[in-house]
């Protein structure tokens, strides 16, 4: 597996000169030419993307799957994540690139902050629409840490950092926008998502597969997981785990109270390896073991 370690490297491969800053670049993808190169077939880069895009064409190999490039408009990619490119059928198109390495996110909130914006590990076929009034906002940060990288002292990176930060903002605005503008679309989305779990119960697929999973349900629904978990959270206040552990309480509620199952049976019906695992998360959601919540009800 080839890895692109550095912001040189990457220009290098675009036909582009050294970058003026060597852990922060902002490319613009008109003036960027892809050199034919076995790495394109399989590599890891060793920073974190940001590409505002027009007009691109082409397929890209993302973990395991195919997408589109031309999917939506604003798209991201975190550090150490396998991709390939299919470079007969890639145009760039025009917009741009925004690349930093984790280095130079060092000794700065920043460094700890950025795993919270859960869309670096969505699908490129999840990118986000943006309106033209959105993207004039977007490519302004971009002008400024442009700008910026063009002379560099010891505010240079205070400065920038601050940028790429109001960028990211700017992104969880938009991206919680998305996901309400298309409400009818998510109405139903959760229907199906609703679906999925009760055929995974109905099914009794916990004795093949067993507990079900945050991974099983976006599989199911063709998004990524934090994808999903983002989108129900704007919709429901709840992430995907904490639905699937709601559901686990309401089938556990369900068993204790019609059937004579033992606790252990209970547990492993629902796909527990461990009876314990569910006896600990079942107090935790009801503030009663399974026993005594089934004493409740004599």
């Amino acid at each position: 597996m080839n890895t692109i370690s550095s912001i040189s490297a990457f220009h290098r491969l675009l036909s582009l000169p050294e970058p003026h800053h060597p852990f922060v670049s902002v490319i613009n993808l008109a003036e960027s030419i892809f050199i034919a190169d076995e790495v394109w077939k399989g590599f890891v880069n060793r920073f974190y993307c940001v590409a505002l895009k027009r007009e691109a064409t082409g397929k890209i190999k993302y973990g395991q799957q195919h997408y589109d490039y031309d999917k939506g408009v604003l798209s991201f990619t975190a550090p150490n994540q396998v991709q390939s490119l299919d470079l007969q059928n890639m145009e760039c198109g025009s917009g741009y690139l925004l690349i930093f390495h984790p280095d130079f996110l060092l000794k700065h909130d920043l460094a700890n902050a950025i795993n919270n914006y859960g869309f670096f590990s969505y699908a490129v076929n999840e990118a986000l629409h943006l309106s033209a009034e959105e993207e004039d906002d977007l490519i302004t940060i971009l002008n400024k840490i442009n700008k910026e990288c063009l002379h560099i002292d010891r505010h240079t990176q205070e400065i920038i950092l601050s940028q790429i930060e109001l960028l990211l903002n700017y992104s969880n605005r938009f991206y919680e926008r998305q996901f309400i503008t298309r409400k009818n679309n998510n109405h139903q989305l959760l229907i199906k998502f609703e679906q999925v779990i009760d055929e995974y119960f109905n099914a009794n697929h916990t004795a093949s597969l067993g507990l079900l999973t945050v991974h099983y349900l976006a599989d199911k629904l063709n998004l990524s997981p934090n994808y999903l978990s983002d989108l129900l959270r704007v919709h429901t206040g709840q992430n995907t785990q904490q639905h699937i552990h709601e559901k686990l309480i309401a089938k556990a509620k369900e068993k204790l109270s019609t059937t004579t199952l033992s606790v252990n049976e209970i547990a492993y019906a629902l796909g527990f390896e461990h009876a314990q695992s569910f006896s600990t998360l079942f107090k935790k959601k009801t503030n009663l073991s399974p026993l005594a919540f089934r004493n409740t009800l004599i």
